[in-house]
């Protein structure tokens, strides 16, 4: 599902990100969107790019912690298979987690 990159950057804070690729193995899918902790569960703000492949793949600069996640595939929710657990999101839905070391 995901990779962790060795590329790095320094955001306003001087806090490190680490970049973090994203991918929703959706080939029949319209759209896919990617939610969670670090975008307010904002559909909006982070949809994914279909490969030709049809896997959907984003790149989104993260901070050191555990991140709570969904996929939006056509507007449901998923979770994703490949996540490193799972956690309850503030609106009690079951979401994936991931951590960033």
């Amino acid at each position: 599902m995901h990779d962790l990159l060795l590329a790095r950057e320094r955001n306003s804070a001087g806090k490190i990100l680490k970049r973090v690729n994203f991918l929703c193995i959706a080939p029949g899918a319209a759209c896919v969107f990617l939610v969670g902790n670090f975008n307010g569960w904002d559909p909006g703000t982070h949809p994914m790019q279909r490969q030709p492949d049809g896997v959907w793949r984003i790149q989104v600069p993260l901070h050191h912690g555990y991140h709570q996640y969904l996929f939006l595939v056509d507007g449901k929710p998923e979770l994703d298979p490949r996540a490193q657990g799972v956690a309850h999101n503030p609106q009690g839905q079951r979401a994936s987690l991931m951590a960033v070391n």
